[in-house]
């Protein structure tokens, strides 16, 4: 025999069941953005000559990253998009000039096929934004890039067109972008997370706009350098006030220019001003050691000419 459920039991059983699918939407929304938040870093590399890429990422802590899934790298032989039976994809420049220029063809194939929506698409030129710690973390955060590897004299004008961002290690010519692309992958890929202690890239050179301070290991004692005694302290504040400190002086005495326009809290004011009257100090005394030394010297000599005359 059966019964009818009653009112309240059948508006009992819809909030049940609305509860239960709220509950579960929510569940799937969850499980799509941990999913999403592990979802690999897409790395592509178009280049003349891939070995020159597959042993340095091979190795080390790129080779890690790629085997903990952290990150997906796929090097291109830009050949494969050239043109004719010889697969050309460079030509001499118009209104002549030394060496071959890569042509648009080419590139424009490889990105038609490699390209998506969420894509950064890199050339990596000399004249492009000098590459920094502030990039790369920026980098670090996109979802699939593509670096273009020129050759040569470089690009035809028209390729630049097609690409998001161009840039440079440095203001110095390379034989081509290899190099260039394996610092800024590298670079890259030790800032995704679980690639490395994380501790590593949050205190290390320019990641708070300052050079990284000393560090030291065994022995104790090295040829007459011992360790500063703060480091074998114990005491955790005074080793954290002594790294910043010299961190700074580092700064200050190497990349002064970092400082200028760097915001300081009034710990690092104090500490810097510090350093200033430190090094002050330390330059007088060596500018007073140096006199003397070149006193000394001159009466060294003065007196061997006066025995000489004797």
């Amino acid at each position: 025999m059966t019964t009818e459920p009653s009112a309240s039991e059948v508006e009992g059983g819809h909030v049940a069941g609305a509860e239960v699918a709220e509950a579960a939407k929510v569940t799937e929304t969850a499980a799509a953005a941990v999913e999403s938040a592990r979802r690999p870093l897409e790395i592509e590399v178009l280049t003349l000559f891939p070995a020159m890429l597959q042993g340095p990422l091979a190795e080390s802590i790129p080779g890690r990253v790629q085997a903990r899934g952290l990150a997906q790298i796929r090097i291109h032989d830009m050949r494969h998009w050239g043109l004719g039976r010889h697969k050309s994809v460079d030509d001499y420049t118009y209104g002549g000039g030394a060496g071959m220029v890569l042509r648009p063809e080419p590139v424009a194939a490889a990105l038609d096929e490699l390209r998506r929506p969420d894509s950064t698409v890199i050339l990596l030129d000399p004249g492009g934004e000098v590459f920094g710690q502030r990039r790369a973390h920026d980098l670090a955060e996109r979802t699939h890039l593509i670096f273009l590897c020129p050759r040569y004299e470089g690009v035809d004008e028209r390729i630049r067109s097609l690409v998001d961002l161009e840039l440079s290690i440095g203001d110095y010519v390379l034989s081509g972008g290899e190099i260039p692309a394996l610092v800024v992958v590298d670079t890259i890929l030790r800032l995704l997370p679980g690639a490395i202690d994380a501790d590593s890239t949050a205190e290390e050179s320019f990641t708070a706009g300052l050079l990284e301070y000393p560090q030291y290991t065994r022995p104790p004692e090295f040829r007459g350098i011992t360790v500063p005694t703060v480091l074998t302290s114990g005491h955790h504040e005074a080793v954290r006030k002594w790294r910043l400190k010299e961190s700074l002086r580092r700064t200050w005495r190497r990349r002064p220019e970092l400082l200028e326009d760097r915001p300081m809290s009034r710990e690092e004011a104090k500490l810097l001003a510090e350093v200033s009257r430190e090094e002050s100090s330390a330059a007088a005394d060596a500018v007073a050691e140096a006199a003397a030394k070149a006193a000394q010297a001159a009466g060294a000599v003065v007196v061997e000419a006066d025995g000489d005359g004797r």
